[in-house]
C-alpha cells in the first residue's frame, strides 16, 4: 500500500509535468507552465476520488505523505535555481501567471471556508 501511495504520487507528478510542458509550448514559452502545481491538482483531486471509493488506504496516505514532507525542500530547490528576473524581462505573460493564481485562491478562500464542515 506504501508503494501505491508513492505510484499515485508519481502519477500525478508525471501528468502535472506533462500538461505544464504542453502548456508551456501552447503558449509560445520555452517552459514548464504551472506542471508542479497541476500535480497537486491531479493528487488532490485523485485522493478524494480514492477515499470516496473507499480505496484509499491508511497505508497508502503513508506514501503520499512521505512524500509530501518533501515536497516543501524540492520547491525550494527548484525556485532557486530559475532566474526570476529573465521571467519578467520576457514579457507580462509571466507577471500575469504569477499574479492571477494568487488573486484567485484569495477570491475563493471565502467560498471554500464556507463549504467546510462545521466542528
Amino acid at each position: 500500500m506504501l508503494l501505491r501511495g508513492v505510484a499515485l504520487l508519481a502519477a500525478c507528478f508525471v501528468s502535472g509535468q506533462i500538461l505544464g510542458e504542453t502548456l508551456g509550448r501552447l503558449l509560445g514559452i520555452q517552459a514548464n507552465v504551472g506542471g508542479v502545481g497541476f500535480a497537486m491538482l491531479f493528487l488532490i483531486l485523485s485522493q478524494n476520488e480514492l477515499e470516496k471509493r473507499g480505496l484509499f488506504h491508511l497505508e497508502m496516505g503513508e506514501g503520499v505523505n512521505f512524500w509530501s514532507k518533501m515536497y516543501i525542500p524540492i520547491i525550494v530547490a527548484m525556485s532557486s535555481v530559475q532566474n526570476v528576473r529573465v521571467a519578467f524581462s520576457n514579457g507580462l505573460l509571466a507577471l500575469l501567471v504569477g499574479i492571477i493564481p494568487v488573486i484567485a485562491c484569495l477570491a475563493l478562500m471565502p467560498f471554500l471556508s464556507k463549504l467546510a464542515p462545521k466542528d
